[in-house]
Formats: C-alpha cells, structure tokens, sequence
C-alpha cells in the first residue's frame, strides 16, 4: 500500500527543472531537465490510494494511477511499468504532452497542489525503454484478417498496435514520409524529442505492423479500393482543417497556418531542407489563439530568432484559482505558463483582430486590434481600446474544425454529423459497414490521451467485428460510464 504519511512528509510538488532561457531557445531539444530518481520517488509517495481515486475519473484511459505512483515509489520499476503499459500503450507521448485531467482530479489537489502524475508515468517508461524492458509484443497467433488503419496520429497507431497484437495482419497509411502524424512534424522537438516516436515505431515494427508512407489515400489509393483489399478499415486522419479568421486583409502575404508554419520548421530542427520555408527571423510574430498550438508557434518563433513575439486571445486573463464554474475534480480554466510562455513575448487577453493591414507590396505590417468583454449577445467592443500592433508574421492557431474528408464521401460514402465530423454509431462504425472511425477524425478536436484511448476501444470494436465474437483486447474505461451497482 501506498505511504500512509508520504503528502504529509512531502507537502511541495516538484517538478523536473527547465533548461535555462538562454540556452535552450539555441537549440531544439526538449526543455526538461533530468529529475533525480530520490526527488522523484517522493513525488510518487505523495499519492494517497485514495478510496476512491477521482484521478481515474479525470482520465479517459482508466489508468491505474495509485498502483503505479506506489511502485515507483518502491523502485520496483518493471511492475510499474507493466501496469501503465496495461490501460496506455504509450505513456511516452502522453507524459509530455498530455494537459493531465487526471492532476487535475487529484485528491490532495483539494487542498495541495496535486502529485506529479505526469512525471511518475514519462519516468516509468523512459527507465523501462532505457533499460530494454520494454520488448516487442508478438501475438499468439496470426488471424488471417486484415485491417488497414490510415493515419498514423496517436488514434491510429494505438489502434494498429491493438490490433496487431490480437493476430490481425495491419496497414497503417500515412500520407507523409514518416509514421507519426501531428506527433512528428507538429509537435515541435522542444515537447517531444522524435527519437521518442522513432523507439516506439520500430517496437510496432517488430510486432509485424506493416507501414505504408508517403501514400495518400483518396489519390494514390482510392477508400474504395481499400474497402475492397482489407477486411475492415480504420479512419483515423485527425481534425485537421484549421479554423480561419474572416477579416479584411486575410489574404495577405505573411498571414499564414500554424499547421503551415510548424511542420516546415520542425522538418529543419530535424536536419531536412525545406524549400519556401516561412520563418519568424528578425519579425514581429503575432500568435492569434492561446492553445497550445498557439505555444508550440512561440516557442517555434523564439528559436527561430523572431524580434518580438505577442499572443492574441480573445477571451479574458484565466485566473489563478479554481473558479466556481469549475470546481474540483474537473478540468479548472487557470492562467498557465507553458515554457514557450517563459522564454518572452507578450500575451493579450479579451482582444480581437478587425483588420489585418498590408503595405504597397501586399505584406502584412500590422493588426488592427480591440478589447472585448462580455455582453448579452457575446463579445462585445469596448469602445476606445482600438490600436495597431506592428507585425510581418501572422500566425493562425485557433483551432481545427473537422477532417479533410475530400474523396471519403465520394469514394466510400460516408455519412458526416452536423460538426462535419465523419458520423459513426455506438462501436465507432461508420454508415459503411467494416469502416471504423478512430480519435479526432469521428470526435473532432481533442486530447492526446482522449486519442489514445478511442483508439484502443476502436481495436477493441474491429476485433469484435472481424472475429464475429466478443474481443480479447481491452477497452479503456470511459469516465462518464456509470459505475455497475452489485
């Protein structure tokens, strides 16, 4: 059992350092320091085995947290990292990348600052990496079925991992030259170094999941045709069309994607050459969108040498504290300070763009921008806030709105709901029967873990199918499921 005393032997939260400043914006590799095994371990001990571990309802894979917390605690390593390996197939990516619902939900969060779940599960499985723990998965027997899942994302390597372990013969299709998705061109290094990607693909190799990139489905392949070579067919191709900003003087040059921005950039950080790159060197970098694609361009444009960098958000300054709209154990709005935060620039609240204003050449030189608060009828303009903010990169980061579905229409004839997401019934099937819908693509814009977890219940569902009896695999345990009275 857990430390019955260790939240109160250890009463601060500690995390591992950030580089400094001045160095790590020089370079690309990730922020964080190495934290010491003892600082670490009385993290872990901090966790009480609560009872009733509300950390469990705050995330979507069920994970067995207490258990884990405890066992690193004690060293025993190996079995920590079998139970985390039991409910997520890669706590890898969700360690350093997850927003972490389930710290938010942390008992000693009441009234402490809550344990450090994140850095117990990335230290539990970078020691099992480190130390050849972590082996290839090889199934028992092979089931003379196959499965095509495209897109090679979180929601789609999850599935295809699921599902090669059950014996199922796997594709994955990935329209870029390397599996990964958003994970690898993105997610810029400073988050997730890609030699963290690149030992879990080889593993999935190593299983027998086969990889098919470079390919795009809909024009090198037709849905269709993979309809009819695969037993069953996973859609799982992300939320991906950025939401816009309908303003005069949208089209002009230098208003560009943040999907348009970070992929390039993080190919170069990776050593490839990049033709027509955009870069923020030497500019003034306006970030419109407070998420953390919003971070990932700042911290993007740091490195990049931008001559200042501001953020645009259009709702209010979150507070500090849990308000009382998001009392514990959700998910509380507060002011976070991302380490793409911490090395400078400037971030405005409750701020909109009327105009984005050109020069004679057609280049964006300013944002026509004013202060909004909060009416009857939604935002409202706060009458004399108007005022020019100087820039010649315009960075769009507000968001996506569903998947770029050209040809899965008309090439498969699937259905869509009213979020234009591609519409599918209660066990992730599609309107066409043997296609199955996986992470962003059928929830629309979410989570990493969220990701992760649809794609192990879409496995579960597509094993079910394929095999006409219930599965072997797992499905994660959805926090919204009312608990069994018996």
């Amino acid at each position: 059992m857990a430390d019955p005393q260790g939240f109160l032997k250890t009463r601060e939260r500690e995390l591992p350092r950030r580089r400094p400043v001045p160095v790590r914006i020089r370079d690309w590799k990730e922020v964080y320091e190495d934290q010491p095994v003892p600082e670490l371990q009385r993290q872990a001990a901090r966790c009480m085995d609560c009872g009733i571990p509300f950390c469990h309802s705050g995330c979507p894979l069920g994970n067995l947290i207490p258990e884990w917390n405890d066992l690193a605690r004690r060293g025993e390593w190996r079995e920590g990292i079998e139970r985390l390996h039991a409910t997520n197939n890669f706590p890898e990516f969700t360690g350093r990348l997850c927003p972490a619902p389930c710290e938010s939900a942390c008992v000693l969060g009441i009234n402490q600052q809550p344990v450090t779940i994140k850095q117990v599960e990335v230290t539990l499985v970078d020691r099992a990496f480190e130390n050849g723990v972590i082996t290839p998965v090889s199934p028992e027997r092979l089931s003379g079925k196959t499965v095509a899942v495209v897109g090679s994302g979180p929601a789609g390597l999850a599935t295809a991992q699921q599902l090669t372990r059950a014996g199922h013969t796997v594709a994955v299709y990935e329209r870029a030259d390397q599996p990964g998705g958003l994970l690898r061109y993105g997610i810029p290094e400073f988050k997730m170094e890609k030699a963290v990607l690149d030992r879990r693909i080889g593993q999935m190799k190593s299983e027998g999941t086969r990889f098919r990139t470079g390919v795009s489905v809909g024009t090198d392949i037709t849905w269709a045709d993979l309809r009819k070579r695969f037993d069953a067919v996973v859609v799982a191709i992300g939320s991906t069309v950025p939401r816009d900003l309908p303003v005069p003087g949208r089209e002009l040059d230098g208003v560009v994607q943040a999907m348009d921005f970070l992929p390039p950039a993080n190919r170069v950080a990776l050593g490839q050459s990049v033709e027509g790159q955009v870069t923020a060197t030497g500019k003034d970098v306006i970030v419109i969108g407070g998420g953390d694609t919003g971070a990932d361009c700042i911290g993007t444009s740091h490195r990049q040498g931008a001559r200042s960098v501001t953020s645009l958000e259009i709702m209010p300054q979150p507070g500090l504290e849990r308000s009382g709209a998001h009392p514990w154990p959700t998910y509380p709005m507060l002011f976070r300070v991302a380490s793409a935060h911490e090395e400078g620039g400037d971030r405005v609240y409750a701020t909109t763009t009327s105009e984005i204003l050109g020069d004679e050449a057609g280049r964006v030189r300013a944002l026509r921008v004013h202060e909004v608060r909060m009416g009857e009828r939604g935002f409202e303009k706060v009458e004399g806030s108007e005022r020019e903010i100087p820039a010649q990169l315009v960075l769009l980061a507000m968001g996506f709105v569903g998947p770029q579905a050209e040809g899965l229409l008309e090439q498969l004839g699937a259905d869509r709901d009213e979020r234009t997401n591609v519409a599918r019934d209660g066990h992730f099937m599609s309107s066409v029967p043997g296609v199955f819908v996986a992470g962003d693509a059928g929830r629309g814009q979410s989570l990493i873990v969220w990701a992760i977890a649809e794609g192990r219940s879409v496995a579960h569902e597509v094993d079910a199918w394929l095999m006409r009896k219930p599965s072997r695999l797992p499905r994660p345990v959805n926090p919204t499921d009312r608990p069994l009275m018996v």
